[in-house]
């Protein structure tokens, strides 16, 4: 008789049951961060980032949302009082490829950037395009407070790095067309099927001239071939009730603008004369209009409300703003609320004197693209579902969640001092880490481990803690844990149970504990069976009795303690003794 032993896969074994054992005697009775959004709402897309007004571009198979950072309002306000935007100077940054999971890019510090003419930066519009020598180029346009409208130039990537290509901003008063405009800030842009740039703009109360009903406030104009100036005179749009949150698409080769309407009554409904048998629009909703040719104020068709305010639907409300989007042969309506504010308020998370402090959500738009119609929408929490499963055997940033609690972003190339909160709000970029505390936690969704499983996880981190991995709840008991501590970023390996981590899984990583501990980046690998076979050996009659991992035999009741192997009647079993 001959015993065949895979020695790589006896190995395994042992490390895989020694690191599930070593979890098991951890205790699970650690407090865990509160969850503000919810483990299994979409809405908001970040359960740690306050940010408003997105945009949206798609590139390279990842959609890539843009928005004002009011989280930098928050740090400088110290977590109380409102949001009066007047802090803001720079933009956030976020992706994903399955529409649940978001990767957090970090800020574009737009202020660095543009340098002193820039005063703020809000409602971001994005677009891009590959020129006729085959290079790409990125654009993002922002309004620069309300006085003027900017823009920055990227030949690199969606994130940057940007620089300004103008020394002054891109719209501004006396411009052609522009005047009078109460509000020159929300530029929406867009490029035609012919190459051509479009941006609209404007917004704020009626003026002298004007009416409720035409507040005379709404701008469009042609962008030069640069893509960073205006060609030509800006020209008003008929927009009724319009207050600000200018967007244009091109959906079925026509134009589609969509805007917010003001809070003011609609007692003139009845001289609108192309009112398309609509109802007036609630106050405070959004509505669009379409055009074959956008310059020709008469040509544009008024086609109603598509969100009514929001505050109906129980998701905060005040103004809104929103970006409507096809990715992978869907439509989407990105927007804004204040719904985590709320969360963190009812938990006692945040001040209760602090208010106006926006998350960006997205849900599924119906659209027409043959009528150019979309259809009035209701917004929730619950929020869009995944496109496709996570891939764990490709290195995720450890900024990629679903969701989260008890953590803060850093950069770690450009942390300034005093900041105290959080960093948040510098130009970070490619350079963020995961700040971890006992008790924090990332969950990731739908994540596709295959038929055969992992074999090991990789996290690459530094300082001292201990991460779980959880699968189904973040209150799980361990699936595996990893211990680590180094004064620099290294690549922490364990090996993983492929029995355990196998099919499609909701995974949580839990810090229980943590000293000055940060985290970058994350890796499983496949499992590899047979990978080496010993040569064969007579096999060896073992008698019955306990042994230890070394091989050693146990001799009495006091050593019977921990991980041993029992051989009885021929067969060997592992076996904890406590």
């Amino acid at each position: 008789m001959h015993q065949v032993i895979n020695l790589k896969l006896m190995c395994k074994e042992i490390f895989a049951t020694a690191a599930i054992v070593a979890a098991s005697l951890q205790s699970h009775a650690q407090t865990l961060a509160t969850d503000y959004k919810g483990t299994s709402n979409a809405n908001p897309i970040s359960a740690a980032v306050f940010c408003a007004d997105p945009t949206a571009i798609d590139y390279n198979g990842r959609l890539y949302v843009y928005g004002t950072n009011d989280h930098q309002q928050y740090i400088v306000n110290k977590k109380t009082g409102s949001n009066g935007y007047g802090n803001i100077k720079s933009l956030v940054v976020f992706s994903t490829d399955d529409m649940v999971n978001w990767t957090f890019h970090g800020t574009i510090d737009v202020g660095k950037v543009c340098g002193n003419w820039c005063g703020n930066s809000w409602a971001p519009s994005a677009v891009w395009r590959t020129t006729a020598a085959g290079k790409d180029e990125f654009f993002v346009y922002f309004a620069n407070g309300g006085s003027s409208v900017g823009v920055m130039k990227s030949t690199k990537s969606p994130v940057g790095p940007f620089t300004s290509p103008n020394s002054q901003p891109m719209i501004r008063h006396g411009m052609a067309g522009v005047d009078p405009c109460n509000w020159l800030f929300d530029p929406g842009a867009v490029i035609d099927s012919t190459g051509q740039g479009w941006i609209g703009f404007g917004g704020g109360d009626p003026q002298s001239s004007g009416s409720k009903l035409w507040p005379g406030n709404s701008r469009i104009a042609k962008l030069k071939p640069s893509m960073t100036a205006i060609d030509g005179s800006a020209v008003n749009m008929p927009a009724p009730y319009l207050f600000e949150a200018s967007e244009l698409n091109i959906i079925g080769g026509r134009f589609v603008y969509t805007y917010n309407t003001s809070w003011s009554d609609r007692n003139d409904w009845s001289k609108f004369e192309k009112r398309n048998g609509q109802p007036a629009p609630s106050s405070c909703s959004m509505c669009y209009m379409v055009s074959d040719n956008p310059l020709d104020p008469n040509s544009w068709e008024y086609r109603g409300e598509y969100v009514p305010n929001e505050g109906n639907f129980g998701m905060g409300w005040g103004n809104n703003h929103t970006h409507l989007h096809k990715f992978q042969g869907k439509y989407y309506l990105f927007y804004h609320s204040t719904v985590l504010e709320s969360a963190m308020k009812d938990g006692k998370a945040m001040d209760g004197g602090a208010s106006g402090y926006r998350s960006i959500g997205v849900n599924v738009a119906t659209v027409n693209e043959s009528k150019q119609t979309i259809n009035k929408m209701t917004l929730n929490k619950t929020g869009v579902t995944a496109i496709r499963n996570l891939d764990p055997y490709q290195l995720q940033e450890a900024e990629t969640m679903a969701t989260c609690g008890g953590f803060t972003y850093e950069d770690f190339s450009n942390i300034t001092k005093n900041t105290g909160i959080s960093s948040l709000g510098n130009d970070a970029s490619r350079a963020l880490q995961l700040k971890l505390k006992a008790g924090a936690w990332t969950q990731l969704r739908k994540v596709d481990f295959g038929t055969e499983g992992a074999g090991s996880f990789m996290l690459r981190a530094k300082g001292t803690g201990t991460v779980e991995i959880r699968l189904g709840t973040k209150t799980a008991k361990p699936a595996a844990s990893l211990d680590f501590t180094s004064t620099a970023y290294q690549d922490f390996n364990i090996p993983v149970d492929p029995a355990v981590f196998k099919g499609v899984k909701t995974v949580f990583l839990v810090c229980t504990a943590a000293t000055t501990a940060y985290i970058d980046a994350w890796q499983f690998s496949r499992e590899t069976p047979d990978a080496v076979t010993a040569p064969t050996a007579p096999a060896v009659t073992l008698p019955d009795r306990s042994y230890r991992l070394d091989g050693s035999p146990v001799n009495n009741a006091t050593q019977r303690r921990g991980l041993i192997i029992e051989h009885r009647d021929g067969q060997s079993r592992k076996r904890i003794v406590r």
